[in-house]
């Protein structure tokens, strides 16, 4: 009994002590984020962390009449609220939307470092039980809010990322891609799925998806089981990746890899090139490593663990990989440190006015260790007539006022899409809602109740 005592008593010292460790030594930035931001962001040298420096936003939600606030021109509205954190976003082809509200599936065998980090990410929001389920929203007269609301899919372990190729529904669950029959225009599928493909999941849980402009595959991204490889190969095997996925053959392979945790992809519409946002390691400072936007071409390794941003050297890594380092890719565009680049689309869809008719729609989840506080906006990244962010671009803010004037957080941008009008839509998973954004005036459009044809893959 005695020894059961000293156990738990040496337990709470440890964890008081790594607690007063996170809180008191934290780092603080000596550059702007813009600074660390664009086609060529300064890199200072790394100030390596033996914890990561902890400055989570108070997860708050929104006040009563309160939200985003976007530029001049542009207004704000909830498309639908009282959602159980929604992550991403996917619109239909008869302009219905899908949500999919859900966080990381529970892991075992935690140490104290785990549950100290447990008890930071329930301060930001970040820390529910996953509600495991697809909502579908319709907006029916065509006011720009959504009128019906049924529960799609249920039961899909820790779904995110949806894409409709012919009569399929595809969901990436944590750990497998799923396939549904689907009908255009039906608002509840009650078929089990069948697996595609299986995948490691959990540790950076998220698996978006979307589909080749031809219809034949679909990309998958695969989080790192570690932040710089400390957890042993094995954590990372078969991570840190974005996956091509065979359509008729079912067989998956390595699209690109050495992305620590990609998230939102999309494809760039006058190149047809595959773009995605990833989310670059920790502890090595407030000023490092810019979370980025980048194209992505078969056979590329963008350096992760062993190298950031092209040929900079982790030297936390060992041994070194001279191999990866002859053909670590440098990323194109830099969105700034601990951000946490999440949401990705393209503007071919919007209709928010000429400055942002050609670029990139980014949602900035927000950082939670770095000194001040990052992201927690939406931002755009504008693109050239070459398809890609011109040298000296900055990214302009499309949403903001995530957080209150006490630095508490109201809300944290998530999916980005656009609405069949033309609108962006954003999932904001603390403050459970859909933001709306759109031209001052503009008009919105209801979506087709009845099934619409498919197009087919061109040949």
């Amino acid at each position: 009994m005695i020894k059961r005592i000293l156990l738990v008593v040496s337990l709470l010292v440890t964890s008081a002590v790594a607690g007063v460790v996170y809180l008191a030594w934290p780092d603080h930035a000596r550059l702007d984020v813009a600074a660390v931001s664009g086609s060529s962001p300064r890199l200072t040298a790394p100030r390596p962390q033996a914890v990561p420096t902890i400055a989570v936003a108070k997860a708050v939600g929104w006040a009563k009449g309160a939200h985003p606030v976007a530029p001049a021109g542009l207004a704000v509205t909830a498309f639908a609220s009282g959602f159980d954190h929604p992550r991403w976003l996917y619109r239909l082809p008869n302009g219905d939307i899908l949500v999919a509200e859900a966080n990381a599936p529970p892991r075992q065998g935690q140490g104290v470092v785990e549950r100290v980090m447990e008890a930071v990410m329930a301060r930001g929001g970040a820390l529910t039980r996953s509600a495991d389920r697809i909502t579908l929203l319709r907006d029916q007269d065509g006011d720009g809010k959504a009128e019906l609301r049924t529960t799609f899919l249920s039961g899909v372990r820790s779904p995110f990322g949806m894409a409709v190729v012919g009569d399929s529904l595809y969901v990436g669950a944590t750990d497998a891609l799923l396939r549904y029959p689907y009908r255009s225009g039906e608002t509840r599928i009650r078929a089990r799925p069948s697996v595609v493909v299986k995948y490691p999941g959990e540790a950076h849980w998220a698996r978006n998806v979307v589909a080749a402009p031809d219809g034949k595959a679909l990309f998958v991204t695969v989080g790192s089981g570690s932040n710089a490889g400390e957890a042993g190969p094995e954590a990372d095997r078969g991570r840190a990746l974005i996956l091509r996925v065979d359509l008729a053959t079912g067989t998956a392979s390595p699209f690109a890899e050495g992305l620590r945790n990609p998230n939102g992809m999309a494809f760039e519409p006058q190149t047809r090139a595959l773009w995605t946002v990833v989310n670059e390691r920790d502890m090595l400072g407030s000023d490092l490593v810019p979370d980025y936007l980048t194209s992505v071409r078969q056979g590329d390794h963008f350096g992760w663990p062993w190298y950031y941003w092209g040929e900079h050297r982790d030297v936390r890594v060992q041994p070194d990989n001279l191999p990866v380092r002859a053909r670590a890719r440098r990323p194109d565009y830099a969105l700034g440190p601990h951000v946490a680049a999440l949401g990705l689309t393209f503007a071919q869809d919007a209709d928010l006015g000429p400055a942002f008719s050609n670029g990139a729609f980014i949602g900035l989840h927000g950082s939670w260790n770095r000194r001040p506080p990052a992201g927690y906006k939406v931002v755009f990244v504008p693109f050239g007539p070459d398809g890609k962010p011109g040298a000296g671009v900055a990214a302009v803010d499309v949403l903001g006022g995530f957080l209150d004037a006490r630095g508490q957080a109201q809300g944290r941008p998530v999916g980005v899409i656009t609405d069949q009008a033309g609108a962006l839509l954003v999932a904001d998973d603390v403050g459970n809602v859909v933001w709306r954004v759109s031209r001052a005036g503009a008009t919105a459009r209801p979506a087709r109740p009845e099934p619409q044809p498919q197009p087919q893959p061109r040949p």
